[in-house]
């Protein structure tokens, strides 16, 4: 007795100190939300997760105490009896006892049954409560206004009533099973082993009540069975995603038949109550199952081989016209604008409307560049640049495409004697400023320039920063504690460091004991209750990683894999974050998933300050019957577009992730004709590019282009296609960004019977240009590592410019230089030290480009620079040509003797040069 009364108070004490953990954790997320100014947001989640876990928990807990005290009444009603072979019973003089009778109907029972229910209700409301969004969608459903081709409903009905619809049958139909065997179990623990020799066609209150819930099921089946009709619109196994002619023939049918006999079997079962006899519900059920195997296997199968694949376009057309339209539609494929467009060859490169596209060539790709930023800008072994981040701003009057790159402290990289608990909750506690390059230009080095650069910030254009304190990002795992007795570490200054304190109000204050103790609890970090540096003024900042704040405020969305940077006309420092809303319910559509989600829309755009950490959500797109419910569930959270700040709109960006899959839907969906689409007739693809020394898928990218017919140059988000057959390309698909034009599709098609040099072309024609693949084999050759950079097709009027860049590194380095440029133009092939020479190789004559600057006379590697771009003068006497060659070896050996592979190779490249120009001239003379 004493140690059952033991084990009952340890279990009591562990349920009590779940229940204070439990709540210590809701008031500390409470305290965080409302730090950001979005408790409403934490309470409507709260409310209804705790009201709809209290309804189900009730009525689940109701009926199965209901059932279960049903059963202790009528338990000894069911007691088997043997017959003799004259139908005599068998009297026992000690009737045998079941060995669990006393336990379910004894003075315990009562507790048994109560203690069953109460976990049954716990373990359906803690699986079903989760669902609460399901429930709040529905009570704030909006139409779409398209029906479906089929059952002519409105999308919002699959969107909102349908998943509402399975939530309650999946919940419903729990309940009752789990009651079942609940029931079912109690009733044969309570009879002997004779019970296998009873008579089984004999009614009794056991099996009568037994029958009741059987009933039930089969009346909640029957409805299932409409709800599955409703699936067919989303079945993956036909010839396209949907309903197809076996489905909508055959299974269809199968649905309605089994739907009627579901609610026959059920009116039988009920009906054995009144006649007491279960022969007719033995053979009832025994048709559900002959039907259900013959109409939901046996048919669809054989008219799927016997009338359709025969004749499968005829049958099949009307389905692959709904895929069709469907799928561009839940894509927003159908409103791209389709333009077909010659392409000829007259570009003139010195129009002055091509300007702004030639200066915002991106030379500079982000993963060399990301090495760049780190051996040039890391500054100290803490700070890390976790991404490098594309986008456009107004610099010095000019429109200008810039790589940026925040500038993060990373505790993990502090020395190890340095990770005490003080330096990293209360020091090291943000990271400092950002790294602003543009895209095209170069120094005389090989490395990037810089608009801002260095600590403190140092700024070469009108773009700069007032706030480089980055206490908010991507880096920023852990939480910290500011305002406290110990001053933060701001930067580095030579032998000394800059302090500073944090000015904010956005964290959770410790405000008193009893919130500090509770928050020691809910962070796990019992030195915050022992530091004497922490004072009820300080500040806990938590969720500082931007997407995880984010998501602990909106669960339900999807997020883009990369936040970016954006700085203010103020030079504040945001991050901006897409968000995605999804579901798998669009008819017809095909999925872009392993989860069968087949609708995509970015509909929300949000903005976190890196300083302060706070967080707007702002609607994209307002015609999204999605994010139309959120904002009716959360009104206070959700903000039209509208109302974001001007500065911020400027930097709005199509996102990667979401284009990517459009683009990725539309290599088959571009294909609308039924005809071509089910022979699959023009398929395309995403082209190969070779990055590095490896062969990869194209990613899209960001470009400043003019597009035909505008006025103005764009930032363009873009992606060439290929047919799946053949190299070459086919179309170019481009989404805009700026002002009013933002989320505009449009797909450029080429004519088919041209053929226009697709990205594997180029890189094929790059590997077997003789003298390009030597110099780059002579580079592998003499210890330096070639990375071949990212492949841009840019669209300039009615012609196309290809341009690869050329990254040189030192194999004891790691500090990647630009140091060719690689640019195609129809036939023409080149490879030159900068785009400007390039270009004019090219086209003959200089586009307006601005140079790298460099000293007078000085080459971009440091060597003497001729009369002209390439070190040639038609007047150049074989004594002027030798005193450049001898020139070029010098340098060639001052650079090997600096272990400049680099510079040692472009110096014998040129050295080569002369010595070619020596040859004809003297076999001329």
């Amino acid at each position: 007795m004493s140690n059952y009364s033991s084990t009952i108070k340890l279990f009591i004490l562990l349920l009590l100190l779940g229940a204070i953990s439990l709540v210590t954790n809701l008031y500390i997320d409470w305290l965080w939300f409302k730090s950001v100014s979005f408790q409403e947001v934490f309470s409507t989640i709260i409310i209804n997760k705790v009201g709809l876990y209290g309804v189900l928990f009730l009525i689940t807990m109701g009926l199965f105490y209901v059932n279960l005290w049903l059963t202790k009444k009528n338990v000894t009603d069911d007691e088997p009896r043997l017959k003799m072979d004259e139908e005599r019973d068998i009297i026992y003089l000690e009737q045998p006892e079941a060995p669990w009778k006393e336990l379910f109907t004894g003075k315990t029972a009562n507790y048994i049954f109560l203690a069953i229910s109460i976990f049954a209700a716990f373990m359906v409301s803690s699986v079903a409560a989760d669902n609460w969004l399901v429930v709040q969608q529905f009570i704030n459903r909006v139409a779409v206004g398209t029906v479906d081709p089929i059952f002519n409903k409105d999308l919002g009905f699959y969107f909102f009533d349908l998943t509402f619809y399975q939530f309650i049958y999946s919940t419903l139909m729990m309940v009752l099973v789990l009651l079942l065997i609940a029931v079912a179990l109690i009733y044969l623990s309570n009879t002997t082993t004779q019970i296998i020799y009873g008579d089984w066609k004999k009614f009794s209150f056991a099996k009568g009540h037994l029958a009741v819930l059987i009933a039930a099921i089969f009346a909640l089946k029957a409805w299932g069975y409409s709800l599955n009709a409703y699936e067919l619109l989303f079945a993956p196994s036909g010839i396209v995603f949907g309903a197809t002619y076996t489905d909508i023939t055959a299974r269809l049918l199968n649905y309605k038949v089994m739907l009627v006999l579901s609610i026959i079997v059920a009116i039988i079962l009920i009906a054995t109550l009144a006649v007491k006899k279960l022969n007719l519900v033995y053979v009832s059920i025994g048709a559900w199952l002959a039907v259900s195997i013959i109409l939901g296997g046996v048919y669809p199968s054989l008219l799927q081989s016997l009338v359709v694949q025969p004749n499968e376009f005829n049958k099949e057309r009307p389905y692959l016209e709904n895929a069709i339209e469907f799928t561009r539609q839940a894509y927003g494929l159908d409103k791209a604008e389709n333009i077909a467009r010659n392409v000829d060859y007259n570009l003139n490169i010195n129009d002055s409307k091509h300007d702004s596209t030639i200066k915002n060539i991106r030379l500079w790709d982000w993963q060399p560049s990301k090495t760049t930023f780190k051996n040039l800008q890391q500054l100290r072994s803490y700070y890390v640049f976790n991404d490098v981040d594309i986008d456009r701003y107004t610099i010095d009057g000019e429109y200008r495409q810039v790589m940026l790159s925040a500038r993060e402290i990373d505790q993990s990289e502090l020395p190890e004697q340095a990770k005490t608990w003080i330096n990293q909750k209360l020091m090291y506690t943000h990271g400092y400023g950002v790294v602003v390059s543009p895209v095209t230009e170069i120094t005389t080095e090989g490395f990037p320039e810089f608009y801002i650069k260095d600590v403190p910030p140092k700024f070469s254009t009108d773009l700069t920063i007032s706030r480089p304190e980055i206490y908010f990002g991507e880096k920023t795992n852990e939480y910290v504690i500011v305002n406290t007795k110990q001053k933060e570490f701001d930067y580095p200054m030579g032998e000394q460091n800059v302090f500073s304190t944090y000015e904010g109000e956005d964290g959770v204050k410790i405000n008193s004991l009893p919130r500090k103790l509770m928050l020691s609890w809910v962070l796990k970090d019992y030195k915050m209750l022992l530091s004497s540096d922490i004072t009820n003024d300080s500040q806990i900042l938590m969720y500082r990683n931007v997407v995880e704040r984010i998501r602990k405020i909106a669960p339900y969305l999807a997020f883009d894999s990369d936040p970016y940077l954006v700085i203010n006309n103020e030079g504040r420092i945001f991050w901006m974050l897409d968000a995605y809303t999804y579901t798998n319910k669009y008819p017809y559509s095909q999925p872009f998933d392993s989860a069968q989600n087949n609708y995509l829309r970015n509909a929300v755009k949000i903005t976190t300050d890196a300083y302060s950490g706070e967080v707007n959500f702002y609607v994209a797109d307002g015609s999204d019957p999605i994010v139309k419910t959120y904002s009716k569930i959360f009104p206070e959270l959700y903000k039209p577009l509208d109302q974001m700040p001007a500065d911020l709109q400027k930097h709005i960006r199509y996102p990667v992730d979401m284009f990517m899959i459009q683009a990725e839907m539309y290599t088959t969906f571009h294909m609308s004709d039924p005809w071509v689409f089910y022979n699959k007739e023009d398929p395309w693809i995403i082209p190969n590019e070779i990055v590095d020394d490896k062969q990869q898928k194209m990613d899209p990218y960001y470009i400043n282009m003019r597009l035909p017919g505008e006025e103005n140059t764009e930032f363009v988000l873009m992606m060439p296609f290929s047919p799946k057959s053949r190299p070459n390309m086919i179309a170019w698909m481009g989404a805009r960004m700026d002002g009013d034009n933002y989320g505009n599709m449009m797909v450029y098609n080429f004519p088919k019977q041209e053929t226009i040099y697709g990205p594997e072309q180029v890189e094929a024609r790059i590997n077997q240009n003789t003298s390009i693949a030597q110099q780059l084999t002579l580079w592998d050759q003499r210890g330096v590592r070639v990375y071949r950079g990212n492949l841009l097709v840019i669209p300039v009027d009615n012609s196309i410019l290809y341009i690869e860049p050329i990254y040189l590194q030192a194999d004891n380095s790691k500090l990647p230089e630009l140091k060719r440029i690689i640019a195609g133009f129809g036939e023409k092939l080149v490879m030159e030290p900068t785009l400007d020479q390039a270009l004019i190789k090219l086209f003959g004559e200089a586009p307006g480009i601005t140079e790298p600057e460099t000293p007078d006379g000085e080459t971009p590697t440091g060597g003497t620079r001729p009369d002209d771009v390439t070190g040639e003068s038609p007047s150049q006497t074989v004594q002027e040509l030798s005193s450049l060659a001898r020139d070029y070896y010098d340098q060639a050996t001052e650079q090997l003797k600096a272990g400049n592979w680099a510079g040692y190779g472009e110096n014998i490249e040129k050295l080569n040069d002369v010595i070619n120009r020596l040859e004809a001239l003297t076999a001329a003379e």
